[in-house]
């Protein structure tokens, strides 16, 4: 969700005639360790879900304030759910920020940024309720081939572990005929993949009286043409029903993916977490998604240490995780959250207990990962291409994206490959899995004269523009190519 609200405001920006730092070189090269990148306006959207959020965010803003120091005119901005709750107290423990706004109001950071610069002092402003549909804000993607459109905002939850409902408010549902316009809209730009956010899709609808209506809108995304993959987070294993399931079988762009989120396998700390649903009912949607989609890879969110979690308690997770055989899981240690009613609440379970608690999970599932990815050895992948989930792809000649079930897979080109027959961005390829490792797969089938076959896509070409037109405009930043003035021209004679 807060990478799509980045979207949004980088949106904003440049709509106000901001232009992306990377597409100035002059500006770029005077980039300093704080992160700033070399920027006269750096934004921090922040995340208040864990308590290190708020630690990164002042020793991040501790770093620029010495750039700001050296950089007349620099200016530093904070939003996102982290400003939403602390308001002025991010201005009074770190004076040098120029504008703080929350999570309901993302369209007056324009505003905001100018008058700051005009009145020399910092500007706050924060909305208790949502004041803009932030779908209806402009947005500059960060990818050419894959988007994020929202279907909902807020939620209607009431975990006692999450601030996210007191930041975010009440859901708020698009109709739709408006989330469908604007997955059309991004499929005409060049995605071929579409991930649908809300913080409880599987609720989107009662807003409106239609409690079928995700699954209707997941086979609606399936008639559109030149959207090859469709994927959705998050849902809640108590709003999960079948006619979703059956959406997800019988559409065939929604992808065999699927991210569901546990937290505990205990029934008493789902009961103090209010969480409403329990163990069994769990994995009952587990098998009822695997019985209609047999390969799909499942994820989840697990939190250790919640308040009163006793020794069993923390073993029926672990009995649950073993019968999930979840492809992967986030796992986090419980950090209470100001506001929320677990902070409050007695029998806080040592730190020393739950880091120990806490490896066990992560060597638990590293395990069920290794061989749950194992089995993937010898299967045809088709992998959408990344620009960046490949760190190490220049030095091991591969190319990294992502297969139909949301694996990492990291694909090695054949040997002597052309320049322009390698794979870009947006293209996919087809190969096979030839070995494993807990986090991702690696398709080397090339290097044996093996299986592998690229099909250039609309995405592709999508992104080769963009990269085309950053170049055009960060030389004409650098005086080394002609400025277009875009100057009518007026035919004679029918020609």
């Amino acid at each position: 969700m807060n990478v799509h609200d980045s979207e949004r405001l980088a949106g904003l920006l440049q709509e106000a005639g901001y232009v992306p730092v990377a597409q100035v070189p002059q500006k770029a090269a005077r980039a300093t360790l704080a992160g700033d990148e070399g920027a006269d306006v750096v934004i921090l959207n922040t995340c208040s879900v864990r308590e290190n959020a708020a630690n990164r965010l002042f020793g991040n803003l501790g770093q620029l304030a010495s750039v700001k120091r050296e950089r007349p005119g620099m200016q530093v901005a904070v939003g996102g759910c982290l400003a939403q709750q602390m308001r002025e107290g991010i201005v009074e423990k770190a004076p040098w920020v120029d504008a703080v706004l929350g999570t309901h109001n993302l369209d007056v950071l324009p505003a905001l940024l100018e008058r700051a610069r005009h009145n020399n002092e910092a500007a706050v402003e924060i909305e208790e309720s949502l004041k803009v549909f932030p779908s209806t804000l402009p947005t500059r993607r960060e990818s050419a081939y894959a988007a994020w459109v929202s279907i909902s905002v807020g939620c209607n939850n009431t975990c006692t572990f999450c601030i996210v409902p007191h930041l975010r408010g009440k859901e708020r549902d698009r109709r739709p005929g408006e989330v469908l316009s604007e997955v059309g809209a991004v499929v005409s730009e060049g995605a071929i993949e579409v991930t649908l956010l809300g913080q409880n899709v599987n609720s989107y609808g009662v807003g409106f009286g239609d409690r079928q209506a995700f699954g209707k809108l997941l086979r609606a995304c399936g008639e559109i043409e030149g959207l090859e993959r469709v994927r959705f987070t998050s849902p809640h294993p108590a709003a999960f029903t079948t006619d979703v399931i059956d959406a997800m079988a019988e559409t065939p762009n929604v992808m065999p993916s699927l991210h569901m989120p546990l937290q505990s396998g205990s029934d008493r700390i789902l009961r103090a977490m209010r969480r409403s649903y329990r163990s069994e009912r769990f994995l009952g949607i587990l098998s009822a998604v695997r019985e209609r989609i047999p390969d799909a890879a499942i994820t989840t969110d697990i939190i250790v240490g919640f308040p009163g979690e006793t020794e069993e308690d923390f073993q029926a997770t672990l009995d649950v995780v073993e019968k999930s055989r979840f492809s992967s899981a986030f796992t986090f240690i419980y950090s209470p959250r100001p506001g929320t009613p677990a902070a409050d609440m007695e029998e806080q379970v040592p730190q020393d207990v739950v880091a120990e608690r806490y490896q066990r999970l992560i060597a638990l599932q590293e395990r069920i990962s290794a061989e749950e990815n194992a089995a993937q050895e010898g299967r045809t992948v088709d992998v959408l291409i990344s620009a960046s989930e490949g760190r190490k792809d220049q030095s091991t000649s591969r190319v990294s994206g992502r297969a139909a079930d949301n694996r990492l897979v990291h694909v090695a080109l054949p040997e002597h490959l052309a320049e322009s027959e390698r794979p870009r961005p947006g293209d996919m390829v087809r190969a096979v899995v030839t070995h494993a490792a807990p986090h991702h797969l690696v398709a080397d089938s090339a290097l044996a004269g093996g299986l592998f076959e690229v099909r250039r896509t609309r995405a592709g070409d999508a992104w080769e523009r963009r990269e085309k037109r950053a170049a055009e405009l960060s030389a004409e930043a650098e005086g080394k190519a002609p400025v277009s003035l875009g100057i009518p021209v007026i035919r004679l004679g029918g020609k």
